[in-house]
């Protein structure tokens, strides 16, 4: 069991997401995670204000225990299994966030600072998570799903416009890490 607690090679995680590709596949299923912020709406009554949350619901129940499932294995995850010490950071990326006045992680894989509770302290913080999210959101609405749709599902079944949109977040977090992150902080 011992094994459960540390990294797990790229090629045994990458093994098992492909075999949940072709066992969804073979269902008829398709994955993504932003399609269930869909079903959450109109189970919340968003179908009476507009046409695109009028659907079939009952249809994506599977993928909200997925969306379920993912929340209780990160919180099993993190609290129960997490060993952070086998995880090296590059020295060259701590030395670029203390320019930027944010603390290395101390034995952690993220700053306190910006995925903490610290960062609820800050109006500045706060700002940048409500407009971050927004982004991401209308991103992954008009790429038509987001990153894990797109670079798990839809590069799986070899979908053109997934290709495009893998290229585009890709592209998109260079830019943010490289320009727009040094100038926020």
């Amino acid at each position: 069991m011992d094994f459960l607690f540390h990294t797990w090679h790229w090629a045994v995680t990458g093994f098992l997401i492909g075999i949940i590709m072709l066992t969804l596949n073979y269902f008829g299923k398709v994955f993504g995670m932003s399609s269930n912020l869909r079903s959450l709406c109109t189970i919340a009554g968003a179908g009476k204000f507009a046409d695109f949350f009028r659907f079939d619901v009952k249809s994506q129940y599977w993928n909200l225990m997925v969306l379920l499932g993912a929340m209780i294995g990160g919180f099993v995850a993190v609290h129960f299994m997490s060993d952070p010490s086998n995880v090296d950071i590059n020295p060259q990326t701590i030395a670029q966030l203390q320019t930027m006045h944010i603390d290395a992680p101390n034995g952690k894989l993220l700053p306190d600072a910006i995925f903490g509770n610290a960062a609820f302290e800050s109006p500045k913080m706060i700002f940048i998570l409500l407009i971050g999210g927004l982004l991401i959101g209308f991103g992954s609405r008009y790429a038509g799903g987001c990153t894990s749709g797109h670079a798990i599902a839809g590069m799986s079944n070899l979908q053109r416009q997934s290709l495009k949109a893998v290229i585009g977040f890709f592209v998109g977090g260079l830019i943010m890490a490289h320009f727009i992150f040094p100038l926020i902080f």
